[in-house]
């Protein structure tokens, strides 16, 4: 059998506690070992060591960077410019990688054609089976299906180089994977699936996590600078609600104007489309869930917010970036 190319595992980390059980699982696949394993610090500060000896019989390979929180894609670029394998992976700090994963990704790398820039791992989002799933945890099993996720990603070192890796214009970990996927594929390689399988745990997280989760519609708006209106299809992403948040939040704003204006019976049509839309995105949300009283005060508190925040944080992206120069053929 002809050998598996070599590899090197950059996990970017903002010091969470998950990152011990990321290096554990790394640590338990032992077929393929990585030549590396570059865990890059992105806290601001400097506080605590993080849990490195979790890499137990890879801890001699375990090599750290600091990037003072500049963000994943600063990270992540930080980390392989410092790669000499042909190879680098990708692994979220927050991801389980399972017992054979590293002999799939030997078999991932070793059947890769020359064409292939990059292949993504399979990812698998654990629910509770005694209820239905929250919304946080049904956005985060929303992960299965996202195409070049860097949460388990290997590409070429030679594709990173040529693109010069990720745009750290993308300061969170939101479409930074998609951005890189879209220009690796225009630079003439082509992506796809692997093997390997990587747990992905629900992290926990408040009832209000959905509001700054409304942060990534900016960085939706730099994809349609740089990538064209399209992007979405071509990056396998799926549309979202922008469009509906657009037309909820201009009914709410066209009401609070026709009021102030004296136009009552437009004003009433306004808010009855408001109060609509609001609804109907709340029961999308409420509907497939747990239907428990904390759950549905949530969902019904966000879903007036999510809107106009979505809104306000796209139209800050859009102006953020008027000037962002769009890639050949897109605009």
């Amino acid at each position: 059998m002809t050998p598996a190319p070599a590899y090197t595992v950059v996990v970017p980390t903002i010091g969470r506690p998950c990152l011990a059980e990321c290096l554990r699982a790394l640590a338990g696949a032992r077929e393929h070992p990585p030549h590396e394993v570059i865990v890059v610090d992105d806290r601001p500060g400097t506080e605590g060591d993080l849990p490195l000896e979790a890499a137990g019989p890879l801890l001699d390979r375990v090599r750290t960077l600091r990037t003072g929180g500049k963000g994943p894609a600063a990270a992540r670029n930080a980390g392989w410019r410092t790669v000499r394998t042909p190879w680098t992976v990708f692994l979220d700090d927050d991801v389980q990688v399972l017992p054979d994963w590293s002999r799939r990704l030997a078999d991932d790398l070793r059947g890769a054609g020359g064409e292939v820039g990059g292949i993504q791992g399979r990812l698998s989002v654990p629910l509770p089976e005694d209820r239905r799933p929250t919304d946080w945890e049904r956005n985060t099993k929303g992960l299965e299906n996202a195409a070049w996720a860097t949460a388990d990603m290997a590409y070429r070192t030679a594709a990173l180089t040529l693109v010069d890796g990720f745009d750290e214009r993308f300061p969170r970990a939101f479409r930074e994977d998609a951005d890189l996927a879209l220009r690796v594929e225009r630079a003439g390689w082509t992506l796809c699936r692997g093997t390997r399988v990587t747990r992905h745990p629900v992290r926990a997280a408040h009832w209000w996590a959905s509001l700054p989760a409304q942060r990534g519609n900016a960085d939706d708006a730099l994809m349609s600078r740089l990538h064209g209106r399209d992007w979405w299809r071509r990056a396998q992403a799926p549309r979202g609600r922008l469009p509906r948040h657009l037309v909820v939040t201009g009914a709410a704003l066209a009401a609070a104007g026709c009021a102030l204006t004296g136009r009552r019976r437009a004003a009433a049509v306004c808010a009855a489309l408001w109060t609509l839309g609001t609804a109907e995105f709340a029961l999308a949300r409420i509907l497939p869930g747990p239907r428990t009283a904390r759950e549905v005060a949530g969902m019904l508190g966000t879903s007036v917010l999510i809107p106009p925040l979505a809104v306000r944080h796209w139209t800050r992206g859009v102006l953020r970036h008027r000037n962002a120069e769009p890639l050949g053929g897109a605009g």
